[in-house]
């Protein structure tokens, strides 16, 4: 297999270890062990000096089964399969629904994954420009001119990383019409719904699969513990497949994990004042500074913002990091230059004072 390198993985392995203002990380501020203990006001720590360290149950435990299946309006414990994280969720439904000579159809700028990985597995990939004159949508008509007799499969996230765009519900059930008729799979990664909402795919369509993980609002992306809801019968071959490159996820993360969601809704709160903290600094950042601007999601935790100044993104980034410690994905490991994908999961004082200094950055140009 000729592996294609990761772009945005390879970027923030090389670079989210040496700054000082992380403004980029997809992922919720990380709880700990004792934060949880005092949201939960239980005694986790011996409660885990308890657990043996074995595989424990191969499939998930069903008290982890059941903790997923809230968030979900329908679905039974044969709607699940558990993984090693939501990459780990996508990479198993493609490697096991994809087949050399399939089409797929994906969306860019988006996670490299779902067009690269496919792209690996022999299939032919067309993607949509998600457009910023449009607020980063798309269109049911353009999907439809790009299905061919062999579309197997659309795949994306909502809401989607790096825009933040959220797949509206209307459009979803459009989109379920144009697909249904042909059988044609829809695959989200919903890893960033749930702070307000979640619309679902696995509960409104047949050939709808659901992936997510605890990584990102739920701030636990160190528990490597993703999901699968999908039918029984892509449960089934996932779980066949799951033997092969799994076996388990572990006692300890399945324990944990169950914990954390049987408390999602204390977790969410927080995860939502640090990402409404964080998105009122930049909406007042914007009305100050006029050489950049950005369409605010109203969901998830990423954002695009496009900047105004004759700099490659890649350039620009490991300038600002170098000489003030500001840390940003540029935009062309997205393959769309000249934006920043920021974030709003960290400390809101970084994020201010990181913001203020892109700008005095930025003063250092005479353009």
């Amino acid at each position: 297999m000729n592996i294609k390198e990761f772009i945005v993985e390879k970027w923030m392995t090389d670079h989210e270890n040496d700054c000082l203002y992380n403004l980029t990380d997809t992922c919720i501020s990380p709880l700990t062990i004792k934060q949880i203990e005092e949201i939960s006001q239980t005694d986790i720590i011996s409660e885990l000096s308890q657990i043996k360290l074995d595989y424990g149950p191969i499939n998930g435990s069903i008290r982890l089964k059941r903790a997923i299946l809230s968030l979900y309006q329908q679905g039974d414990m044969e709607n699940i399969s558990i993984t090693n994280g939501a990459s780990s969720a996508n990479e198993h439904v493609m490697k096991v629904l994809l087949s050399s000579n399939d089409h797929i159809i994906t969306f860019f700028p988006s996670y490299q994954q779902f067009y690269s990985y496919p792209e690996m597995l022999g299939c032919k990939c067309d993607l949509i420009e998600l457009k910023e004159e449009n607020r980063w949508q798309t269109s049911i008509d353009e999907i439809v001119s790009h299905i061919v007799p062999e579309t197997k499969m659309i795949i994306m996230n909502s809401p989607n990383n790096p825009t933040g765009t959220l797949l509206e519900k209307d459009f979803l059930l459009k989109l379920i019409d144009v697909c249904k008729e042909r059988h044609i799979y829809i695959l989200i990664d919903e890893i960033y719904q749930g702070l307000y909402e979640i619309n679902s795919v696995s509960d409104l369509y047949e050939y709808g699969i659901s992936t997510s993980s605890l990584s990102k609002i739920y701030a636990c992306a160190g528990l490597r513990l993703g999901w699968i809801k999908a039918s029984k019968d892509v449960i089934q071959i996932i779980d066949k497949w799951r033997d092969y490159t799994l076996i388990s996820t572990g006692m300890i993360d399945d324990y944990l994990a169950s914990f954390i969601l049987e408390h999602k809704e204390l977790i969410i709160e927080r995860s939502r004042k640090i990402c409404e903290a964080n998105k009122k600094i930049l909406a007042d950042y914007l009305k100050k500074e006029k050489r950049v601007s950005c369409i605010i999601p109203k969901d998830g935790t990423v954002s695009f913002l496009k900047y105004y100044l004759p700099i490659h993104s890649i350039q620009l980034c490991e300038g600002l990091q170098k000489e003030y410690g500001v840390f940003f994905v540029p935009g062309e490991a997205f393959g769309c230059d000249y934006h920043l994908r920021m974030t709003f999961t960290g400390s809101p004082e970084k994020t201010k004072k990181g913001l203020e200094l892109l700008s005095k950055y930025f003063n250092k140009f005479n353009f």
